[in-house]
């Protein structure tokens, strides 16, 4: 038990100082360089590579060089992105973002891959329903890597607090500030006193560290693992094009295609709360430097319920946390489409990113262990599809953030939640219709009877 979870400790805490970097990064692109769009383009040519990447690296990565050092692989263009900002224009970001979003697929594919057969190998020895230890592995993990956000928007709020005190934002800025918010990417941010340039190469001295410690903490200290399923197989090689298309053959499963509006829905609202909440509502009422403290309380919410659904799951199941998280951003979004911000209302910003967490959290946590239960038999192509239509989700959301209205972007959102839970719901339902067929491959793996039979 304490090699395994040393191990889902390492990837975690690994993770944590690569997204303190990143995290803080992403939540701040869109209000640092509002000029011509650049930093929602920089995030939507970031995702698009992320697109890329999801349809064919991850297998092949994974296959090539294991779990561990693709992570580590991986790792490394995130450290590039954080260089690419110390002279940001449109030939430094954008080739980093591309770079970036190569290596994430490959990273979050390897993770999610690594977790799950570390968590099937350990119910295994201990005579536990795998399910149950991925959910546990997946959820100690989201809290630790969750509070990432914490970390990185805590510096850059300390870092851009030192900025000297800014006049009051005038009124006929706040009227269209919120959903009324017309002006896209450009004159938001107008009236707001931009951060000196020291202050900004300090706080990206500071989130470079952190990524090459991430770095180093895995490549050092992390085991590699095999799947055991694979090698009961005989370590059969297939062929490069065999691997490079798995990622797609999958898509063949009725269950898979009904569930890539999860991982989109995923991406869509990530992106709303990185790209517009920040820019549209905080950075325009209250100023750049409130950013960071409002999406603390988005990740401090985000990381305690992450650790809390997953002792939750093992109670109520799935459907209840699901239904959860709909009905959290359902209620946020059209509270967001009534509310006009204001600075005497600072609580309400916090309260609002704080529920997005409550609900953010159910799609973390659950849509991987939900792949990773269903697809148990084919993780690194389920992994890869999953980050494959998250990555679809950002790059259509920040495609779009430069032109719609911010009213505009939260109808999308609401549209496509809906259809999202329809489709989930559906998969439920063909899941439920099933009961008889564990007994039939209950002889694989008492840990796997419950995954085993679903998978392709």
């Amino acid at each position: 038990m304490e090699r395994s979870l040393k191990n889902v400790l390492v990837v975690s805490f690994g993770f944590l100082l690569l997204f303190t970097a990143y995290g803080g990064l992403q939540s701040l692109q869109s209000s640092l360089y509002s000029e011509e769009g650049l930093g929602v383009t920089a995030l939507s040519t970031l995702y698009g590579g992320v697109l890329l990447s999801s349809m064919f690296l991850p297998p092949l990565l994974i296959k090539k060089f294991g779990c561990k050092w693709t992570i580590v692989i991986s790792m490394c263009c995130y450290v590039a992105f954080s260089l690419g900002n110390f002279y940001a224009s449109w030939y430094t970001l954008i080739p980093t973002s591309i770079l970036l979003g190569l290596g994430a697929a490959p990273l979050w594919s390897a993770q999610c891959t690594y977790l799950t057969i570390m968590g099937n190998t350990q119910a295994e020895k201990v005579g536990k329903v795998g399910r149950d230890v991925v959910n546990r592995y997946f959820g100690i993990f989201f809290l630790i890597f969750q509070s990432s956000g914490v970390w990185g928007n805590l510096i850059s709020s300390l870092v851009f607090g030192q900025t000297p005190t800014q006049e009051a934002i005038p009124e006929e800025q706040l009227l269209s500030c919120g959903a009324s918010d017309c002006l896209m990417a450009t004159a938001s941010t107008n009236s707001t006193q931009r951060p000196s340039q020291t202050l900004i190469y300090t706080l990206l001295g500071i989130y470079t560290g952190s990524g090459v410690l991430a770095v180093l903490l895995v490549a050092v200290f992390l085991e590699p693992i095999k799947d055991a399923q694979q090698k009961s197989e005989g370590e059969k090689e297939l062929p490069f094009w065999s691997t490079l298309l798995s990622t797609f053959r999958l898509l063949r499963d009725r269950r898979l295609r009904l569930l890539v509006l999860l991982p989109m829905y995923s991406g869509f609202e990530q992106a709303f709360l990185a790209g517009d909440y920040t820019r549209s509502y905080t950075t325009c009422a209250l100023g750049i430097q409130f950013v960071g403290y409002a999406m603390i309380c988005f990740s401090a919410t985000n990381s305690l319920c992450s650790v809390l659904y997953g002792r939750l799951s093992q109670h109520t199941g799935r459907i209840a946390l699901y239904a959860l998280g709909a009905v959290t951003h359902l209620s946020c979004i059209i509270a967001l489409l009534l509310w006009k911000p204001h600075p005497h209302q600072l609580a309400v910003f916090f309260v609002f990113s704080g529920l997005w967490g409550v609900a953010d959290a159910v799609w973390q946590t659950q849509n991987n262990v939900l792949y990773g239960v269903l697809f148990e038999k084919s993780k690194e192509a389920a992994f890869a599809n999953y980050r494959l239509w998250e990555a679809l989700g950002f790059v259509i959301a920040f495609g779009y953030s430069t032109f719609l209205c911010v009213n505009v972007k939260l109808y999308v959102l609401l549209g496509v939640l809906s259809l999202t839970m329809l489709a989930y719901g559906t998969v439920e339902y063909l899941e439920a219709k099933k009961p008889a067929r564990p007994v039939a491959t209950e002889q694989t793996k008492p840990a796997d009877g419950a995954e085993t039979e679903t998978a392709m």
